[in-house]
């Protein structure tokens, strides 16, 4: 429980893993991975923001979306392994920024996720990752991240 002592201590809630939307799991684990389906960044059940990037938000409430998306990836993960200390490091995250036309800072809304993980995992959170700009996500979602982690 050294995780999610880490992540109360940053003053942060690991959520309940969120209810899918349609038809998929939040995770499978496969061998030593654990493959999370996209996270919105959803607040008991309540998107944290909708709308695009660069019109209706800022960068900076993306980022904060981002911190939330990836804290329900790590509640996925936890519905699958029981324990998010038996994580051994993260792989990779990839991110999906809702954007208006024009806007290219995706890498800086998905430092979010990023930032937050090496907070929580150390050298271990260090991933490798994708921003992808789309024109729509699910529900108006401004992101939605997905996650791929080795496991013990």
């Amino acid at each position: 429980m050294e995780i999610e002592k880490r992540i109360k201590g940053l003053g942060l809630e690991l959520p309940e893993a969120p209810k899918p939307v349609a038809s998929y799991v939040p995770a499978v684990h496969s061998g030593n991975y654990v493959f999370t389906s996209g996270q919105l960044p959803f607040i008991k059940g309540e998107l944290k923001a909708r709308g695009k990037m660069g019109s209706d938000l800022t960068v900076e409430e993306g980022y904060e979306c981002a911190k939330v998306a990836v804290l329900n990836c790590l509640a996925a993960i936890k519905s699958v392994m029981g324990e998010l200390d038996r994580v051994r490091r993260v792989v990779r995250v990839t991110g999906f920024i809702n954007s208006a036309p024009g806007f290219g800072e995706q890498p800086k809304v998905l430092n979010g996720s990023s930032d937050l993980l090496v907070k929580i995992f150390g050298e271990e959170g260090r991933h490798s990752r994708l921003a992808i700009g789309t024109s729509e996500l699910p529900l108006g979602s401004p992101v939605e991240v997905e996650m791929i982690v080795e496991v013990r």
